[in-house]
């Protein structure tokens, strides 16, 4: 398994980036101004605990904040969950995000696979899902779920997630929750599950979060972690690295929870610019799955992108611009690939190129 991430703009020369899912609208300026304030401070060590900003994230969720955790990035929490449960046998839907593996690899966990199908639009389904479980799940003590899914963009709705997550704490499986891109989609709290774990009865749960793609934030690195749990929390916090989150990232991170409106803006460009985009890939002659994110995911349907290894890519890479190749998720080959929501005039600029590259073809 090759773990390649989008955004590795210092391998090859890029002018033009679309392999990162970050917002478009870049650093939110009062994050900026927080950061320039937070430079004096920085000779001396950060608050390992990250308490102030526990506490706004506690009532910006409705949550105490000794529920809460901050880790370098989601990343960091991903391998530190998966230390402190350290399961036999885990469950990932394919293709998922990477990490999920990758951690689970350093506990030497047994993987078992749940493979999502193109002819499904991939597109996880909660009762066939619980169905096979019952058939082949015997055994499975960790499951990972992306809401919504990183690369295909598909979200399940609320009332799906909690019938998931309510036959999991039944057969006493762990569950992972990452919504690390539910702050893009069109209606979040349609598909957030903190307000279901909330009310109790969902120790088995632990839900992902991170400032690192809703405000631009991936160079400072900051993720959260929200368990009704408080003991799940103890344990992370007795096996993490104590400064793992800068007092930068934490001054980042309390200034970031007061851009509500800049937060609307990205919305509102988002669901714009993700049907632009869309339809135009579309009109080029690309099978578009449907995202509801802030990526979508695509496959190059032209006869000769089967037989040429990840050409599009290289044809774009050519022109220094990079996408995100999928060839490297489980279940995914050198045709499939996702791109990030930019701008209009970006996104022009981006297919402008594409259609040089198509009609350069003909």
């Amino acid at each position: 398994m090759e773990y390649q991430h989008g955004g590795d703009i210092y391998t090859n020369r890029v002018t033009m980036d679309y392999s990162a899912n970050i917002n478009p609208l870049g650093l939110p300026e009062g994050v900026k101004k927080a950061l320039l304030q937070a430079v004096d401070d920085c000779s001396c060590y950060p608050d390992s605990r990250c308490g102030k900003l526990r506490t706004e994230l506690g009532s910006f969720h409705g949550f105490s904040k000794e529920h809460i955790i901050c880790g370098n990035g989601a990343a960091d929490l991903i391998f530190q969950i998966v230390q402190v449960k350290r399961p036999g046998r885990a469950l990932l839907i394919a293709p998922s995000f990477l990490e999920y593996q990758q951690a689970l690899e350093t506990v030497f966990a047994e993987i078992v696979w749940y493979d999502l199908m193109e002819a499904d639009g991939f597109h996880l389904s909660v009762k066939p899902l619980i169905e096979w479980l019952k058939l082949s799940g015997q055994g499975i003590e960790m499951m990972f779920l992306c809401n919504p899914n990183n690369p295909t963009g598909f979200a399940l709705e609320k009332e799906e997630m909690k019938e998931l997550l309510d036959f999991c704490g039944e057969k006493g499986i762990f569950c992972v929750v990452d919504e690390c891109f539910n702050e893009f989609l069109d209606d979040p709290e349609a598909y957030s599950v903190l307000d279901v774990i909330s009310s109790g009865g969902y120790d088995h749960v632990f839900v992902l979060k991170a400032f690192t793609k809703i405000y631009a934030m991936a160079g400072l690195r900051l993720g959260y972690g929200i368990s009704a749990a408080e003991q799940t929390i103890e344990a992370m916090n007795r096996i993490r690295q104590p400064w793992s989150v800068s007092s930068l990232a934490q001054a980042a991170g309390e200034a970031a929870l007061g851009e509500t409106q800049y937060v609307k803006e990205t919305r509102r460009l988002i669901i714009c610019e993700r049907e632009y985009l869309k339809q135009n890939l579309r009109d080029l002659g690309f099978l578009v799955f449907d995202s509801m994110a802030n990526y979508l995911f695509f496959k190059d349907t032209r006869k000769k992108a089967q037989d040429e290894e990840k050409l599009l890519y290289r044809e774009l890479l050519d022109r220094q611009v990079l996408i995100r190749s999928c060839s490297n998720y489980r279940g995914l080959n050198h045709t499939y690939y996702r791109i990030c929501i930019r701008q209009r005039r970006e996104n022009d600029a981006f297919l402008a190129v594409l259609k040089s590259i198509l009609t350069k073809g003909e």
